[in-house]
């Protein structure tokens, strides 16, 4: 997949923008990447969209920028001059796909039903948008839709929110979720930017969906991993659940009985996706050890570490069931 696309599937969140007042713009996409999303979709509904992009270009370059609502070959080009790294149009326009193509920018063209979604793959593309998602039948409709085409890969439109956005997510074959609800154009001309990143973080912590799966407490022998269970069962009515390596109290307290990572023990942390948790933190400057990551057979990514532990427990990620 392109090394663009790949970027907005980790991020995960393409917050779509229509500015009004260009002087917004920059103070904009810092407020977004300040809540977790360095990334932007400025439209080319409003006549200052074109200007947005070249001064976040300028002044923001660590924002992933791209220009959408983008209907002609024209505004491609000028959509590249002002600095936009992907396409984003809200309909399948074969003229303007091609000439992206030509261009070597990225294009990701809405698509609504399979006629789109063929035209789509006749031109060799692996991620397409689906609009308007939430009005044109939602989640349900695009694991129906892709089920024939399983190599594709979509980016909902339309309708996402708090609400919804953690269900789309972690769908396989959605990329990421295009949304506006904590950029709106209220908000931006307001100029309320504490309030947009604000919304960023609940966005971004709702994608991700972090809980406490488990909390493993090392015991270093069979004996005592028992004793405590059995404690735990007497106490607690926690019902013992015999593993290889330990013994659960339950299904959140896990009894090491060997030696494992963690001076007093290890928290399992879930997440609705460990790549876009990973990415999100590493952004932050937490550093994993993927070394020793745990991967299934077709090598993704079922536990990893952080390097550092917190108050003698190591940390890592695991997958929502």
């Amino acid at each position: 997949m392109n090394a663009i696309l790949e970027k907005i599937g980790e991020i995960g969140i393409v917050p779509v923008i229509k500015i009004d007042d260009v002087e917004k713009a920059v103070p904009l996409v810092r407020a977004l990447a300040a809540g977790g999303i360095p990334c932007a979709e400025i439209t080319f509904r409003t006549a200052q969209g074109e200007e947005a992009i070249r001064r976040v270009a300028a002044e923001a370059p660590e924002t992933l920028l791209g220009a959408g609502t983008v209907l002609t070959t024209d505004q491609v080009d000028r959509a590249i001059n002002a600095g936009a790294r992907f396409i984003v149009s809200p309909g399948f326009n074969s003229k303007v796909v091609v000439h992206c193509q030509r261009k070597g920018i990225p294009v990701t063209p809405g698509c609504a039903n399979p006629s789109d979604i063929e035209q789509a793959l006749e031109f060799g593309l692996e991620v397409v948008k689906f609009f308007p998602a939430e009005q044109a039948g939602g989640l349900e409709y695009i694991k129906a839709v892709s089920a024939p085409y399983s190599g594709l890969k979509f980016i909902p439109t339309g309708g996402i929110s708090a609400a919804n956005i953690a269900r789309y997510i972690a769908f396989d074959k959605v990329l990421a979720c295009g949304t506006s609800w904590m950029a709106s154009a209220d908000l931006i001309n307001a100029g309320d930017f504490e309030k947009i990143t604000a919304l960023s973080k609940e966005a971004v912590q709702a994608m991700l969906g972090f809980s406490v799966a488990h909390i493993g407490i090392n015991a270093g022998k069979d004996e005592a991993a028992a004793q405590a269970a059995s404690l735990f069962h007497f106490l607690f009515g926690f019902t013992p659940k015999e593993g290889n390596n330990s013994t659960f109290a339950g299904d959140t307290l896990e009894l090491v009985k060997t030696t494992a990572p963690g001076t007093h023990g290890h928290i399992a942390i879930a997440t609705n996706s460990i790549p876009r948790a990973v990415a999100h933190l590493e952004r932050g400057g937490v550093t994993f050890d993927h070394a020793n990551a745990r991967k299934d057979t077709q090598g993704n990514v079922l536990a990893v570490y952080l390097k550092e532990e917190i108050l003698g427990f190591a940390v890592h990620l695991v997958g929502k069931k």
